[in-house]
Order: structure tokens, then sequence, then C-alpha cells
């Protein structure tokens, strides 16, 4: 059986300064390829290029990376500031509908880092533009000036509620994670149930609840030497799992049509 699809939300980027285009760093697909099984498609994020419709018939699961613009404050009912960073309007508007519309059918979707907030952001979560600029909390920034393995390298402990979906994933309470993030859920929309934090209270895992598929997402960076890393390869590999019945059960409702 072909493996299936997982499309991948991409950012929007430059060569050489000036020439645009669509990108998403090769971990990602490195994860999604050796360790979910499956077979990473980048989707440029250019709601006049496609239909949010088009690209569930077209895939079987959907990952949304991190990204340096962020999600728009406007919305989470926010004033844009200088605080918010940069933004990806387009991204924006393919991927928030897309996790509502996935949370709808249960179409498998997976969000680090950015695609976090913007899980979050879809099902009703405020965010704030410097976790680190809180009260008690740190800096969960990449540090500067640094090589690659090290930014990426873990940082802090995130605690997970016993017993939880992510707990059994896991195989733990306690999990050691990287942090290369600013911004962060403020507070959690209705149906974001939130299932890891950090010593300092940031909220870094979450699912939406009652949703009928896999919908779970991290605020880390599993993508990390997903094939090594005893947190990275449980979760793509739960996520593979998810795809592939998703994809099996669409097949099979196919041939009995």
């Amino acid at each position: 059986m072909t493996r299936p699809i997982v499309g991948i939300i991409g950012n929007t980027g430059l060569i050489n300064d000036r020439y645009p285009v669509h990108e998403v760093g090769t971990m990602v697909c490195d994860a999604v390829a050796e360790v979910s099984g499956c077979i990473p498609m980048i989707i440029p994020p250019d709601p006049c290029w496609m239909t949010v419709a088009e690209l569930m018939e077209t895939c079987d699961g959907f990952l949304l990376p991190g990204g340096r613009p962020n999600v728009h404050p406007s919305e989470y009912g926010d004033e844009e500031t200088e605080a918010h960073g940069t933004f990806d309007r387009k991204r924006d508007a393919i991927a928030l509908e897309l996790v509502r519309a996935c949370v709808a059918t249960g179409q498998p979707v997976f969000g680090i880092c950015r695609g976090f907030q913007e899980i979050a952001v879809a099902m009703g979560s405020t965010l704030h533009p410097e976790i680190r600029e809180l009260p008690g909390r740190r800096n969960h920034r990449m540090p500067v000036d640094v090589p690659l393995d090290e930014g990426f390298s873990n940082r802090h402990l995130v605690q997970l509620t016993p017993g939880g979906r992510f707990a059994r994933i896991f195989g733990a309470e306690e999990v050691e994670t990287n942090s290369l993030h600013g911004q962060g859920i403020m507070i959690p929309g209705p149906r974001i149930v939130v299932e890891g934090r950090t010593e300092d209270g940031t909220m870094e895992a979450i699912y939406v609840k009652d949703a009928p598929g896999f919908t779970m997402a991290v605020q880390w960076h599993p993508e990390h030497r997903a094939a090594q890393d005893p947190v990275s390869r449980p979760l793509f590999e739960a996520f593979g799992h998810a795809v592939r019945s998703w994809a099996m059960a669409r097949r099979g409702a196919a041939k009995v049509a």
C-alpha cells in the first residue's frame, strides 16, 4: 500500500533576501518520513491557490510546523503591536480554517511551536507576545550565537497530566524537551486541554477536547533528532499511526462505495 501523505504547511521565505520561496525545515520532513512512516508534502500557504477542502481530499493528515512569523493577534481579539513580531496572514488563513475542519472530521493534525499556537488560537485561545516578560517566567527563546544542535538541545522539563494522552504516549509523567519560542498561550480556549507545563507554568502540550481524531500539539520542537530522541520518537510514531488509520479507513470506505 502507498504510504499515506502528510501535508506540511510551509512558511514564506526568501533566498538571498530577494527570491520568494515556500519552505519547511528538513528535520520536519525527516521526522514525518522516517519516524511517522508517511510521505511529507510541503503545502504553499496561500488560500488563492487551494481550498481547505481540496487539501483534506489530497492529504491524509497534516503537520503545522514552527515558523518565524506569529499568528496575527486579530485572530484572537488583540491589537497588533511591535511585540507581536512579524506575521504571515496567508498561512493564518489556511492553517486556522484547516485546524477547525480537521477537528470536526477527525482527520489527524499535529502542531509544533507556531503550529501549537495555531491549534490553540483556532479553538479560541489567546496568546501572550512574550512569555519571558511575564512574572516568574524564564526565557524560552532559542539561545543566540550557538551551533544548531546546541540551540535545539533540551533545556527544561515538562510535567504531564498523570494518565493523560501525552503521558501514555511517552510512558512517563515528566519529559525533558528543548525550547525555541517567544510566544505562548495566555488563556486556553474552552476545548483546549492542557496536559503539559514547564516548571514556570508555561503551557507546552495540548489537545482538543472531544475531537474525534488526533489533535495533539506541543510548544517545543520534537523534529530535532526525532528518530533517536526518546520523547520525539513516540510522538511522531503516534501521529503516523493516526494518519495510517485515517488513510486505511478512507480507502476502505471508497472501495465500499
